[in-house]
């Protein structure tokens, strides 16, 4: 049985978590002590497409990735402002990586995004996209167990074009992390030839603009400097960006990145 990681929008709640688990392990072959792990992202499909990538690869990188199913689910309805009849969202689809992770959820927004460039094969399962208020359980739980149990060829599914996933283009905040760091998506490729270490970088987020030190690593500048750098997420050779301040944590003053920016959501733009 492989196991599965779910990213969502509701994982941060207790009862929707046990909810989804309890639905998953009713339709396994063998329940038994199934590997169910959950991880709670935002409504912004930027912030969950983040989390996406990062789980992915760090799965491949150290896991067993032929034995993984990531099950996203966060679908915001941005697609429309108007009534959604039978609570239809986006619809359902099975990814492959050539690594053999496979990856399910609806395809809103950016969820898939960031990890385009690496999908083997996309398929549509249709059907899906409407008829519970509560999907993930009810309908998406279902099919998790399925591809846990290897049972993928059992589906009715359809291979379709990976264009059907919007690029991202832009720059974001992807990721807070717990000590108030902001993840971005600006990878390190997109200062090459633009900046230099120790130079200063030009930042707006959340409408406040600051100046950021680039330097070449988090403790690069100095205690209470607004810095920027290749962060820890992202390929090891091409990071994504992190913005913040660097804390001992024993100064009275303890503002990191995200309070100098009027704590910004997962999703909300930045200029650089």
């Amino acid at each position: 049985m492989k196991k599965l990681i779910v990213v969502a929008d509701w994982a941060g709640d207790s009862l929707t978590c046990q909810e989804v688990r309890t639905t998953v392990e009713g339709f396994l072959d063998s329940p038994s002590s199934p590997n169910i792990n959950f991880i709670s992202s935002t409504p912004s499909t930027i912030h969950t497409s983040f989390l996406l990538s990062q789980v992915t690869l760090v799965e491949e990188k150290y896991g067993r990735p032929h034995e993984t199913v990531i099950f996203q689910n966060t679908d915001p309805r941005i697609q429309t402002e108007s009534a959604v009849e039978v609570s239809q969202g986006a619809e359902f689809i099975i990814l492959r990586m050539a690594s053999g992770i496979l990856l399910c959820g609806p395809n809103a927004g950016y969820d898939f995004s960031l990890l385009k460039s690496h999908l083997e094969k996309v398929y549509v399962y249709r059907g899906l996209d409407k008829g519970s208020q509560f999907r993930s359980r009810d309908l998406y739980a279902r099919v998790c167990a399925y591809l846990m149990d290897g049972k993928e060829d059992d589906l009715d599914l359809e291979e379709i074009s990976s264009n059907l996933i919007p690029e991202l283009r832009g720059h974001f905040v992807a990721h807070i992390d717990n000590f108030g760091n902001i993840k971005t998506t600006i990878k390190l490729e997109d200062f090459k030839g633009r900046y230099e270490y120790d130079s200063d970088v030009p930042v707006t987020i959340n409408g406040i603009r600051k100046n950021a030190r680039y330097v070449n690593n988090f403790f690069g500048g100095k205690p209470g400097e607004l810095v920027i750098f290749p962060g820890s997420s992202g390929e090891k050779d091409n990071p994504y960006l992190e913005i913040t301040v660097w804390r001992h944590f024993t100064e009275e003053e303890k503002t990191t990145g995200t309070h100098l920016f009027n704590n910004p959501l997962p999703g909300i733009k930045i200029e650089i």
